[in-house]
């Protein structure tokens, strides 16, 4: 089951032909959504044939249909608007990027009025024969980002209620996906990640959270969000600090929050990054039970400089000090565009670098 011992994060950087008709349907109002899905049809049907001659087993549309990694799926759920944004501070190699991610707010009680993910999901499946993968947004991305204060206190006097209905539609939406044929389903989760940085604790506070219990209550929201899934679906975590333009939010290690996430949190499978000092040291994987997959995100999606396959080597031998060999994988940190805009690296390192992490977990494990 997966994850595969070559693996990747989802998204990969949108081509000219997808970003010149995305932009003719939404801003000039110039074709309509079907021409539009006509050509992400073609997109994906590219992307998909690329990850399959790259090597890879687990395959995914790219998230060529959206625009944010979480914004596009959440908003279809009843009781959800995208109100503003929160602006925050992106830290780059090139320097630091000012950006505003939107925010949701819960307006109303919520619930799952239609499938989000099947019909792309079949298609998805229609061009593959590899394992195809849907990535969809954590459920805990309906709360940090805006708090108690996002969420209506006449829909939700008690918190609890709120978790309740955002599990209850997760669970509908990953049923529906389940009878579509769906068997790798991975959670994209910065929000576990951002309870690792000081400054973000801080700010959960001033919320009025407590960065210390969040991570439990989290799991819990995400444990019954996937409750009642097929024993043969392989669900995964990603946790990611941020990934915008090659910028990112957060720093710190994983100490914070590991003993929840690899012995409370019931998935299958970790995509944890690690591709620079910003996520700390391997210690963390010492909590890690037998029987979780950890997949290292040790090649950047930030630069387009390829790294070592020696070095890759050698860090995956570090990790093994904590966790066993046979339960890592490896991958980049993040994905190569978690939102339209993409990060700054030309499409060939794209390919490169996946190359790089098929080859190095053939040469590691013997097969990828």
């Amino acid at each position: 089951m997966p994850p595969f011992r070559a693996d990747h994060v989802g998204s990969f950087l949108r081509p000219p032909e997808l970003l010149e008709a995305r932009d003719r349907h939404f801003k000039e109002h110039a074709i309509g959504r079907a021409q539009l899905r006509e050509v992400e049809d073609r997109a994906i049907r590219g992307i998909v044939k690329l990850q399959e001659e790259w090597g890879l087993q687990g395959v995914t549309d790219g998230e060529f249909r959206r625009t944010y990694f979480h914004v596009d799926f959440l908003e279809q759920l009843e009781g959800v608007e995208v109100k503003g944004g929160i602006q925050v501070k992106f830290h780059g190699a090139a320097g630091d990027v000012d950006f505003a991610p939107p925010v949701m707010h819960v307006t109303r009680r919520l619930s799952h009025a239609k499938p989000i993910q099947a019909a792309d999901y079949e298609f998805l499946k229609s061009v593959t024969r590899r394992t195809p993968k849907v990535t969809i947004p954590s459920p805990t991305m309906l709360h940090f980002r805006g708090g108690r204060g996002a969420i209506s206190r006449e829909a939700y006097p008690d918190m609890e209620g709120f978790y309740e209905d955002v599990a209850r539609c997760y669970r509908d939406e990953i049923r529906q996906l389940a009878d579509a044929g769906c068997r790798y389903l991975q959670l994209d989760d910065t929000n576990l990640a951002y309870l690792c940085d000081p400054k973000m604790r801080e700010g959960a506070k001033q919320r009025g959270d407590d960065p210390d219990e969040l991570p439990r209550r989290y799991a819990r929201l995400i444990n019954s969000a996937i409750a009642g899934r097929p024993k043969d679906m392989s669900v995964s975590v990603h946790l990611c600090r941020g990934n915008f333009q090659s910028a990112w939010a957060a720093e710190g290690g994983y100490e914070p929050v590991a003993e929840v996430l690899f012995n409370e949190l019931q998935v299958d499978g970790y995509f944890l990054e690690y591709d620079d000092a910003r996520s700390g040291d391997f210690s963390p994987l010492r909590f890690v039970p037998k029987g979780k997959m950890v997949v290292l995100g040790l090649v950047t999606t930030k630069l387009g400089t390829l790294e070592s396959k020696d070095d890759l080597k050698r860090r995956i031998d570090q990790a093994a000090r904590h966790v066993p060999l046979e339960q890592l994988c490896l991958s980049p940190q993040c994905g190569f565009s978690s939102t339209v805009h993409g990060n700054q690296l030309a499409v060939e390192a794209q390919g490169a670098k996946i190359r790089l992490v098929v080859e190095t977990a053939r040469e590691v494990w013997g097969d990828a």
